[in-house]
C-alpha cells in the first residue's frame, strides 16, 4: 500500500524483455534505500514493483525488479525506454504519514495529457478519462497519475471522450515527473480503491449460489452521506 506522496524521481537505466514480461532497472536518484529489502515493494510511476535485487553501494542507489505481461498491457510501459524519468515511492509503513489517498499500486489504465495551462502559480492539465473508468472519477474525488495522489478539479463529460482537471502546484511539479509531461504524453492512472469496493458491494452477484448476508444498501449508503 502506498499513499500518492512521491519520495524521489529515479530513472530506467536497462529493460531486458523476456518471454514472462520484462526486467526494469530503475536508478533511485536520492530515495532513501536503506532500509530496503529484497521482496520490499516500490511504487515506479505508480506501478507496485518487487524488488528482485538492489544495489546500495553507489551514491545513487538501483533496484531491478521484474514487470509481468499484464502489467506491460495495462499500463504505458509501452512508452518508457532508457533514460525515461519515474516517480518513486516505497511502501507505506503503519507509522507513516497518511499524506495522500490509499493507493494500491494496481495500475487500472492509460490517460492521455490533452491539455496544459498556467493558472497563476499553478499548472492545469486536461487529462482524457477512459470509457471504462470515467464512472469511478468524481470532482473533488482523488485518483493517482503515475503514483502522484492527485484530487479532480472538475469533469468534462462528452459521452466515451470525458475529460478532467487537475491543477498542480509548484511543489509537485518540482519533486515529481509532471514537469516533462506533454500535449500527448501518456500516464498510469489508478482510481479511487474506495469507489471500486463501493461498485462492488452494490452490485449484484451475477453467482447464483451467492448469498448476500451484508446489510449494506445504496438507500444506507445516501442516508449516511457517502452518496449524495
Amino acid at each position: 500500500m502506498f499513499t500518492g506522496i512521491i519520495e524521489a524521481v529515479g530513472s530506467i537505466t536497462a529493460i531486458n524483455v523476456n518471454a514472462q514480461g520484462a526486467r526494469l532497472v530503475i536508478d533511485t536518484n536520492n530515495l532513501d534505500m536503506s532500509d530496503v529489502k529484497l521482496g520490499d515493494s516500490i511504487a515506479t510511476n505508480g506501478i507496485c514493483l518487487t524488488v528482485v535485487d538492489f544495489d546500495k553501494s553507489k551514491s545513487n542507489g538501483s533496484y531491478s525488479a521484474d514487470v509481468s505481461n499484464e502489467t506491460l498491457q495495462r499500463t504505458g510501459f509501452a512508452n518508457y525506454k532508457v533514460g525515461s524519468k519515474v516517480n518513486l515511492e516505497k511502501a507505506m509503513l503503519a507509522s507513516t504519514r497518511f499524506g495522500g489517498h490509499m493507493v494500491s499500486g494496481h495500475v487500472d489504465g492509460v490517460s492521455e495529457i490533452l491539455a496544459i495551462n498556467n493558472n497563476g502559480n499553478s499548472i492545469e492539465y486536461w487529462l482524457s478519462m477512459p470509457s471504462n473508468l470515467a464512472h469511478y472519477i468524481a470532482e473533488k474525488g482523488s485518483v493517482t497519475i503515475d503514483g502522484t495522489s492527485l484530487t479532480v478539479n472538475s469533469l468534462a463529460e462528452n459521452g466515451s471522450k470525458g475529460k478532467f482537471r487537475l491543477t498542480i502546484v509548484p511543489h509537485t511539479v518540482k519533486e515529481t515527473i509532471f514537469a516533462q509531461y506533454q500535449v500527448g504524453s501518456k500516464v498510469n492512472i489508478e482510481v479511487d480503491l474506495i469507489a471500486r469496493y463501493l461498485e462492488r458491494l452494490l452490485t449484484k452477484s451475477n453467482d447464483n449460489e451467492h448469498v448476500s448476508t451484508s446489510n449494506i444498501s445504496e438507500s444506507m449508503l445516501s442516508r449516511a452521506g457517502f452518496i449524495k
